[in-house]
């Protein structure tokens, strides 16, 4: 399971982000750190492992930030590109 630097706080609205990490979608490996949030650089569905471990697609618009506790970014399934973890 990933490193959820945020697993002592209470759920509350997003933080600030601090930082990013581009993401290579991948069925096999989890991301190291689960997310804040994604953006995607082209529009598109993208295959997420949430936090709670349920597995589904969301539908991302470019340069928008969508706040998500992803596990896992799934490259089946996934057709946005340019994908980055925010923290």
């Amino acid at each position: 399971m990933p490193k959820d630097r945020f697993s002592d706080y209470e759920p509350a609205p997003i933080p600030a982000t601090t930082s990013l990490s581009e993401i290579t979608p991948d069925d096999a490996a989890d991301l190291s750190e689960i997310t804040s949030a994604l953006n995607v650089g082209t529009p598109g569905q993208v295959r997420v492992t949430m936090q709670d471990g349920t597995i589904g697609d969301v539908f991302v618009s470019a340069g928008v930030v969508f706040p998500l506790r992803a596990a896992r970014v799934w490259a089946t399934g996934t057709t946005a590109s340019n994908i980055r973890a925010l923290f």
